[in-house]
């Protein structure tokens, strides 16, 4: 199963291995030339939300991995969410999977809009979650620092404003920013408070940065 926004990832520690993800993790060892299966189904796989399949029916694949990154830090390490409130991590290449729903407090299992793994601390990595299509658009943004056994909510502040997306700075481990449904958002105390950065910049959905 595919989301229509399937996520692909070059790998930061060889640029010919790439990643890319239907409700399973794929890995590519040559720039496409052939897929392996790193991971079993990772979502929830509820048959409420799947489709028949036939095609042109109207409804929406759901069950699929929207988001995955992989530590800069080491090989490996990949961190992964989905479109039906799952994250998952593996710390030997897909291996072995450990769900982490159940360390993150006040977990809404909404869509996982982004997993960000730290540049700066093997341990570490931010999840967001958006409530968007659930007509929730109160702000998710957790972090852990110790590989999803714990995790502290980061959206102290913030306004009404699903969020899309994570960004830890690859020099400065407490820049962080945030692309919200209406802008974007920036702390530089690891997200213990957030300034936003819209001023005269229109109110749009910020899906990505880099």
């Amino acid at each position: 199963r595919w989301n229509w926004n399937a996520p692909i990832l070059i790998s930061p520690h060889d640029c010919n291995v790439i990643y890319h993800a239907g409700n399973r993790l794929l890995r590519s060892e040559f720039r496409g030339e052939a897929w392996e299966p790193i991971s079993p189904d990772l979502t929830k796989a509820d048959p409420a939300t799947l489709t028949p399949g036939r095609g042109g029916d109207g409804n929406i694949q759901y069950a699929t991995i929207t988001t995955i990154d992989e530590s800069p830090l080491r090989p490996g390490v990949l961190w992964v969410g989905t479109d039906d409130g799952n994250v998952q991590l593996t710390r030997d290449g897909g291996e072995t999977w450990t769900l982490l729903n159940d360390n993150i407090p006040n977990n809404p299992e909404y869509w996982v809009s982004r997993v960000e793994a730290s540049h700066h601390d093997l341990g570490t990595a931010y999840v967001t979650y958006t409530g968007y299509r659930r007509d929730d658009f109160r702000p998710f943004v957790y972090k852990t620092t110790d590989f999803g056994e714990t995790w502290t909510s980061l959206a102290n502040g913030l306004p009404d404003g699903p969020v899309n997306v994570v960004r830890e700075h690859h020099r400065n481990p407490d820049l962080l920013f945030l692309g919200t449904e209406f802008q974007v958002w920036v702390s530089n105390n690891g997200g213990g408070s957030w300034t936003s950065m819209k001023l005269d910049r229109p109110t749009s959905a910020r899906h990505d940065m880099q």
